[in-house]
């Protein structure tokens, strides 16, 4: 399934998109829930050399997850975010069983 990466200001190389769809690739997997991705790529306007944004929302059935992650690079910033959306796939899974 393809992410839909959308970047703010500025234009992404390939390299950049080929890590962010490996990422959400490997996370989509581990979920029969994930209906579609959408990823948004932004650079903050701060004085520090953590400015890079990466916004990942997983639509799902019912409520979608999402992760926001700041960091000093793109990919930093994805791989702490794919965790985040981790988590909250693990304890989305736990809630519909407990269902």
């Amino acid at each position: 399934m393809n992410a839909k990466i959308t970047s703010l200001h500025f234009k992404t190389d390939v390299k950049l998109e080929d890590f962010i769809q490996e990422k959400v690739d490997k996370l989509i997997k581990k979920s029969d829930q994930v209906l579609g991705t959408e990823v948004t790529l932004k650079i903050e306007n701060v004085e520090k050399p953590e400015n890079k944004t990466v916004e990942i929302k997983l639509i799902i059935r019912g409520n979608d997850l999402f992760a926001s992650k700041t960091g000093k690079s793109f990919e930093e910033a994805t791989d702490n975010a794919v965790d985040a959306l981790r988590k909250q796939l693990i304890k989305s899974k736990e809630k519909i069983k407990g269902l």
